[in-house]
């Protein structure tokens, strides 16, 4: 019988199956550096800020400073009404590990005093953005609706953080404490006296470098007519993650009278110091 003739084909096929069973290593490692999703290729995430959590925001301010702020504190004569000024009221919030606040107030026979402080926590979530320079553009906007003055150049060319050349106006239009200062000093030029309320130029609102990652001071003093004159002191620093805002206000009882510009400038900055401190604890 004759046998049937053997396929040539059938054994290339055969071939090329064998072998891409049996690829070499090198044909594996080019396999897996094509693949997109392979671990060699994956993204580095930011690294995350500093901060988790943030402090009980009643709490982070101690009784002593609180009477340096609010000097009417101990003049209320009623023990529940003292203590209840002491302890503060915690500002709204719907996320206590992202934003917290506390407020007081307190009237006296001098004055009505308020003090406000808010604390954020910055979690960004672009894992090629860190939570700290997250926290860093947004305060650079905080700075920025604060328009602060131009600093003033001194004679070697560089920027005085410490100072500023002229007054700028508050976001909301009314003049600052240092154009306010100014008007009242012009006025009062014409009989030799000062004006209470006229600010050196180290008092204007400007840029803090001694406080925080960054740090800026705001001082406006309000135009309210014949009432007494409002002055408002912002502090706000950041370190790390967490955004830290101080507003100190002060109202005299008294039409005429003028709220202090460096005392109540100094008394923020101090608490302001102790917030951070507290902070890195």
């Amino acid at each position: 019988m004759q046998r049937k003739a053997y396929v040539p084909g059938v054994a290339v096929l055969l071939a090329a199956v064998l072998a891409g069973c049996t690829g070499s290593p090198d044909d594996a490692g080019r396999a897996d550096d094509s693949n997109p999703g392979s671990a060699g290729t994956a993204t580095q995430a930011a690294q995350p800020g500093r901060y988790a959590t943030l402090p009980e925001p009643c709490g982070v301010v101690e009784d002593r400073t609180l009477r340096e702020l609010l000097p009417g504190i101990d003049e209320l004569a009623d023990e529940t009404r003292r203590q209840k000024a002491y302890a503060g009221e915690a500002t709204l919030t719907y996320d206590t590990d992202r934003t917290v606040g506390c407020r007081w107030k307190v009237e006296s026979s001098e004055a009505t005093d308020h003090l406000l402080i808010d604390l954020e926590r910055i979690v960004s979530y672009d894992n090629a953005v860190s939570d700290d320079a997250q926290a860093e553009q947004l305060f650079a906007e905080k700075r920025t609706a604060a328009q602060l003055p131009e600093p003033k150049v001194t004679e070697s060319g560089s920027p005085d953080t410490d100072a500023s050349a002229e007054a700028s106006s508050s976001p909301s239009g009314s003049p600052s404490a240092s154009a306010s200062g100014s008007a009242s000093a012009s006025a009062s030029a014409s009989d030799g006296t000062a004006s209470p309320s006229a600010a050196p130029s180290d008092l204007q609102p400007r840029v803090l470098d001694d406080l925080g990652d960054e740090a800026f001071i705001d001082d406006e003093l309000s135009s309210s007519g014949s009432t007494a004159k409002q002055r408002t002191v912002t502090v706000a620093f950041r370190t790390s993650n967490v955004i830290v805002t101080i507003e100190y206000a002060e109202q005299p009882m008294t039409v005429g009278v003028v709220p202090d510009s460096k005392e109540m400038q100094d008394r923020a900055r101090k608490l302001a110091s102790e917030l951070a401190d507290s902070l890195s604890d």
